[in-house]
């Protein structure tokens, strides 16, 4: 089983440091949340695991597969079976969401095959009609234009339909519930939860509960300053939204 393992991790943006000496295990097939009070880090850490060329890395490493994955261009992460869902998806008028599945997923097939020829349309639309029924979506989903005029849980949706066609050994979602109403939390949720299994390893970044309501974590981790500083099972979220942050950061500041 493959795992990503953080190590020591130090980050920053611009000359200030962000994360701070931040150490996290994910493995495949199990769920981790990262929760904490906003500006502690959660998303650098999203951004830095893909490569976002803002984020500095200062120290530490980050090793997936027996590589540190800090010396890969995001492409390659992406290959060798990362995946991330942004918080604020960006659209791309003019190319529907099949062309831009059928590339991503061509793309990674000559990765490891120069002389893949890629799937062939047939095989796609069919592959593609699976995933879309599996996620609940309609089929004219596929023709629109990727995020163009989508709503905030049309968005999300199409990130989660990515993750089903590229298939990732571990997804990083960076606030999937940022935006969202509860009926498209659910449905979001649900697709996540559809994907999940021995093979997918999903580090879920949110603020709130009612997202884990949804997405059952095996590992709840608090994120403060910089670093993970609480780690349990789920029942540390639930105390989370019953006590908030205080006593997280009463209890830091005492053994800082």
């Amino acid at each position: 089983m493959s795992q990503l393992e953080i190590r020591n991790l130090h980050v920053s943006i611009e000359d200030k440091e962000i994360l701070k000496g931040l150490d996290l295990t994910v493995e495949q097939g199990k769920v981790h949340a990262i929760m904490g009070p906003n500006g502690t880090g959660k998303s650098t850490l999203a951004y830095t695991l893909m490569g976002h060329p803002n984020y500095t890395v200062t120290g530490g490493e980050v090793i997936f597969k027996g590589q540190n994955i800090l010396e890969l261009e995001p492409d390659e992460r992406s290959r060798l079976g990362m995946f991330l869902a942004f918080q604020y998806p960006v659209a791309i008028p003019g190319v529907t969401v099949a062309n831009f599945l059928r590339t991503a997923m061509n793309a990674r097939r000559r990765a490891i095959n120069p002389e893949d020829k890629g799937m062939p349309i047939p095989e796609f639309r069919k592959f593609l009609k699976e995933k879309m029924e599996l996620l609940k979506m309609d089929h004219a989903f596929a023709g629109r234009y990727l995020n163009d005029g989508f709503s905030g849980g049309e968005k999300k949706r199409a990130e989660i339909l990515q993750m089903a066609a590229l298939k990732p050994e571990i997804a990083i979602l960076d606030e999937t519930d940022s935006g969202l109403d509860i009926d498209a939390l659910r449905i979001v949720a649900e697709g996540v939860n559809a994907l999940s299994g021995s093979e997918l390893g999903v580090l879920v970044i949110t603020h709130y509960q009612r997202l884990l309501n949804y997405i059952k974590p095996d590992y709840v981790h608090i994120m403060l300053d910089g670093r993970i500083v609480e780690s349990g099972g789920p029942d540390l979220a639930l105390h989370l939204e019953e006590q908030g942050y205080d006593w997280v950061r009463e209890k830091y500041e005492e053994v800082a």
